[in-house]
């Protein structure tokens, strides 16, 4: 296997675990086995999960392959950055893993080391950074920008014209108003918007906001 690439899902936990089906069914795509599909884990608790085989990051390192990729299936975004800095410095390949039935529509830029779960949508003039996590049914509709590892929970709507900072944390079925021409509704770099909150204003950095209409979260 020396002359073939190897891909690896790093982290086997409910994300990677989520990831690793939509991952085979792209390898196997390419004409590849699903031997050359792993998980990476820093502490593998057993040598297989659900029939692939489970490498730590050194073997994974150590396998003679022609390339390696690897898609970062970290929920935590520092540990996922810290991660692709290290995968970057030892030539490892980001891989983006997207499901079959994701639909992206018109002049949508998506960064490298995406992950895009069943039924996410993206709609038009949309751009988006490095690894970003979009879990199920999440959309992200028409002139929104979002930067680096920024992370969607299942079922959150981004509606048009909102921007979101590097980082932030977006929990499930939370929702975003949609901002406006020339003013977007922002969101700051690592905010968190809380499970089912429906954001109607700006979020400044690193504020937590929670309910409907979305308010800072009391400390204490």
């Amino acid at each position: 296997m020396a002359d073939q690439p190897i891909f690896g899902i790093y982290g086997a936990s409910g994300c990677g675990r989520g990831i690793m089906p939509l991952a085979r069914e792209q390898v196997l795509r390419l004409g590849l086995s699903r031997e050359q599909l792993v998980f990476i884990d820093d502490g593998p608790q057993a040598r297989q999960v659900n029939g692939q085989s489970v490498l730590s990051y050194a073997e994974f390192l150590a396998c003679a392959a022609a390339e390696r990729h690897v898609a970062l299936a970290i929920a935590n975004s520092a540990i996922r950055e810290k991660l692709a800095q290290q995968c970057a410095q030892d030539g490892i390949l980001p891989w983006t893993v997207q499901a079959g039935n994701v639909v992206i529509m018109d002049e949508v830029c998506i960064g490298e080391g995406a992950l895009l779960s069943p039924f996410v949508t993206l709609t038009s003039n949309i751009q988006i950074g490095r690894y970003f996590h979009a879990n199920l049914y999440s959309y992200v509709e028409h002139d929104c920008r979002i930067g680096d590892y920024v992370t969607f929970a299942p079922g959150v709507r981004c509606n048009g014209n909102v921007v979101i900072a590097d980082h932030a944390y977006i929990g499930a079925g939370a929702v975003i108003k949609q901002g406006r021409p020339g003013q977007p509704l922002v969101i700051g770099h690592h905010a968190v918007v809380g499970m089912g909150a429906v954001v109607t204003r700006d979020v400044p950095p690193e504020t937590t906001v929670i309910g409907n209409p979305a308010r800072p979260m009391q400390k204490g």
